[in-house]
């Protein structure tokens, strides 16, 4: 297992570098000058000479390799620059921000689990009733609803003609639900289906068969047998999706004004803040490998055999 573990962490250094590799690209294939975008976000007339002294500045003058391997020393220190619109650090920028997508991304992942694991149960058992009818249409709708006309529907609703909840911002609890009902709902309708399917191909196995004859009661089947092997696709399903929550929920935090990491990459494109937009690029794919590993974990906690097969196929 710590040999499998091992490999894994190698594995990660150089997707790290790819993902290093394509965001300096990004910079420098971008038609957008960094020392002009600076100067115009700075409100300053960019002339010449202020230009050709920013770029020194900033070492765009010096060959790309060198750049490049000073662009890896920084953001191996964290330290990704200055942002032109605020003229603060970008990593104390992030800092101050991520904890809200953090925040907003468990707690979508937490009520969607909580809600499609029992429905994707129901569903499996009771195949073809009321229960799986039901189930199937929420996912159908779930899956086929744009998150920010659902974000909009539910502000109408519950903010404006009921006055339940509030609109926008972060603080208490009710700043919470509507933007986790929009992100969670079409994570419900995935891992619903998910789970159902899957649990159907497992009650066709010829070890739930064996487990009947041996007079098991078919709830003990079920979730000791059964749903331990069939919640495994839905385990990588949710870790892939937290990676994807945990940058991805630009939408949602626009449409709710949530102060999250999302929203602040949103700005910074609209500004033309390079720094930052390199700093979102670097994190999403270092958060899409840490969410990726913590799978691979929890898969071979699961089944011990994944690290046996890999050395089988080595």
């Amino acid at each position: 297992m710590i040999s499998y573990i091992g490999k894994r962490m190698i594995s990660i250094i150089p997707i790290v570098f790819v993902a290093t590799l394509v965001t300096f690209a990004l910079i420098h294939i971008s038609p957008v000058d960094p020392a002009e975008a600076y100067l115009t976000a700075a409100h300053i007339y960019p002339t010449p000479e202020v230009l050709e002294q920013k770029r020194h500045e900033f070492g765009l003058d010096q060959p790309l390799l060198t750049q490049y391997l000073n662009t890896i020393k920084r953001m191996a220190k964290m330290d990704f620059g200055t942002s032109y619109l605020t003229n603060k650090p970008v990593w104390d920028e992030v800092k101050s921000r991520l904890p809200a997508t953090v925040e907003l991304a468990l707690w979508s992942m937490l009520f969607s689990a909580l809600v499609s694991i029992p429905l994707g149960i129901l569903a499996a058992v009771y195949k073809n009733s009321w229960i799986d009818r039901v189930s199937r249409g929420i996912s159908y709708f779930g899956a086929s609803i744009p998150q920010f006309w659902l974000g909009y529907l539910l502000i109408f609703l519950f903010s404006v003609k009921l006055d339940w909840l509030p609109v926008e911002g972060r603080g208490t609890w009710e700043n919470l639900v509507l933007p986790t009902i929009t992100l969670s709902l079409v994570l419900i309708a995935v891992y619903t289906r998910l789970l159902r399917s899957s649990m159907l191909e497992q009650m066709q196995e010829t070890y739930v068969q064996y487990a009947r004859t041996r007079g098991l009661r078919e709830r003990s089947i079920l979730l000791k047998h059964v749903l331990k092997i069939a919640i495994s696709p839905l385990i990588t399903g949710m870790g892939m999706n937290l990676g994807k929550l945990l940058t991805g929920t630009i939408i949602v935090e626009q449409v709710f004004s949530w102060p999250g990491f999302g929203r602040y990459f949103v700005d910074a494109i609209f500004n033309r803040d390079i720094p930052v937009i390199q700093c979102y690029v670097f994190l999403a794919a270092c958060l899409f490998i840490v969410c990726n590993l913590l799978v691979d974990l929890v898969q071979l906690y699961m089944d011990p055999r994944i690290s046996t097969k890999g050395r089988a196929e080595l």
